[in-house]
């Protein structure tokens, strides 16, 4: 693990943040980063960083993984997104085999010269016919879409109001488009409705885009979205809803939370990322206008000049989208709602705050980043596999785990996971929440596979 006396007094690893390094200065593009490695690092060593960790099996309920130091880890994997466990079903990894054995496994261009295949054509239409709107447009990751679609509509004199809350691609996209950026209070159409009142009130010229997400990433829970939709047609806006992180694997037919509102084809514009449920990279950006579509075809930067998804990427999601459409869709999703259920019960019962609504994203709220870093090498140690987030990611002070739960998680899964939690907040009660020293701290070693 190190010495962790002859560095802790100029680097305390259960201190600071990635946001404290965001901006570094000086002269030395390369020297002026060496803080921000030199923190990493110490946290890295000694079992306190949490990102960057490899898996050495499929993303299933039991895996294997390597911390970002090369430290093997056995257990129970709540972190992947696989949420409907497609990743590995047969069908799918039939359906990519055929698409390498027709197409290869590059699209060799953009699409918008000869990188489209009539996978992702079909895929298209898939979406389009899913989500009851006429027009679909591809990208090359989830990130893609959402930064392409709001640089591509948004110009500088235009404003955006967003969800404080908002990904990451959605915040700096809207960034690089236009200075008028407006953050609502998350979830509150309140906070939307004075925005929209005081723009209006001073620009009547110019376009607003409002910008959500069906199911935030981080608290899962989800906004009024036929509500803000018809605050947008009041005040001449128009309105972007995310559906990253439940299209396909929440509601009685797989559309999430536009389905569960019944705003089924009603939203302006919806997109969405292939990254969660359906096996794959990608994203998409689908609406009524065909007008539209075509214009972020050649203005929406990111898709315009990168590789279009490739046959084997546009096949997978095809296949999956069969999936979610099936029976068999339909009984994971039983299955995947059944085990968030469990689990925030469980989790309940044993005292811990659980953020949101049943989804297959379980946050628990630990607050204290130091205490919340010794209760993650914890877990690790005890053979559980789970993401910390902490600020700037969340606000300070509110660090939490978040569990991502899949169908095909088993009773026992989730079981052994809230024992190895209980015993790593056990074990961690004893550390000041507020170490300035890691002289008192014992840090554990991973469980490697087999032990």
């Amino acid at each position: 693990m190190g010495d962790l006396s002859s560095r802790s007094a100029a680097v305390d690893p259960l201190s600071g943040s990635l946001r404290e390094y965001r901006d570094p200065k000086g002269t030395d593009l390369f020297a002026r980063v060496n803080p921000f490695f030199e923190w990493q690092d110490m946290r890295r060593q000694n079992g306190f960083w949490p990102y960057s960790r490899s898996t050495d099996t499929a993303p299933q309920p039991l895996c294997r993984v390597k911390d970002d130091a090369g430290r093997p880890i056995c257990g129970v994997n709540f972190a992947s997104q696989d949420y409907l466990n497609l990743s590995s079903n047969p069908a799918i990894k039939a359906a990519a085999r055929a698409a390498i054995d027709e197409f290869g496994v590059h699209s060799a261009g953009s699409g918008a010269f000869l990188g489209n295949t009539k996978y992702s054509l079909i895929l298209e239409q898939a979406i389009s016919d899913f989500l009851q709107l006429e027009h679909t447009l591809l990208y090359p990751t989830g990130w893609a879409a959402g930064y392409g679609v709001i640089r591509g509509l948004v110009r500088a004199e235009d404003h955006v109001v967003i969800d404080a809350l908002a990904h990451n691609c959605l915040q700096d996209g809207a960034l690089a488009a236009t200075p008028n950026v407006h953050l609502h209070r998350h979830l509150s159409l309140p906070s939307v409705r004075r925005l929209l009142h005081h723009i209006r009130a001073h620009d009547t010229r110019n376009a607003i885009l409002v910008i959500t997400e069906s199911l935030f990433s981080m608290h899962s829970d989800t906004p009024d979205i036929r509500a803000m939709q018809e605050l947008c047609r009041e005040f001449g806006a128009r309105l972007m809803v995310d559906v990253a992180h439940d299209l396909g694997n929440l509601g009685d037919d797989g559309r999430g939370q536009i389905g569960r509102q019944k705003m089924t084809g009603k939203v302006d514009l919806v997109m969405g990322s292939f990254s969660k449920t359906f096996a794959s990279n990608g994203g998409f950006v689908a609406c009524n206008s065909a007008a539209v579509r075509e214009y972020l075809r050649y203005f929406g930067s990111s898709g315009t000049f990168s590789n279009a998804l490739s046959p084997v990427q546009s096949a997978t999601v095809l296949k999956a989208f069969e999936i979610v459409s099936s029976e068999e869709g339909g009984n994971l999703r039983a299955e995947l709602m059944r085990n968030s259920l469990y689990l925030r019960g469980a989790l309940a019962s044993e005292g811990l705050e659980v953020l949101g609504d049943p989804s297959a994203i379980v946050s628990i709220k630990i607050d204290d980043e130091g205490f919340a870093r010794i209760v993650s090498q914890r877990l690790g140690a005890l053979g559980a596999i789970v993401n910390l987030v902490e600020y700037p990611a969340v606000a300070r002070g509110s660090a939490l785990f978040r569990l991502q739960v899949m169908a095909k998680h088993t009773r026992d899964n989730i079981d052994r996971l809230v024992s190895a939690l209980r015993l790593a907040l056990s074990e961690s009660s004893g550390t000041s929440p507020c170490v300035s020293s890691l002289a008192d701290v014992e840090l554990l070693p991973r469980r490697a596979c087999g032990e």
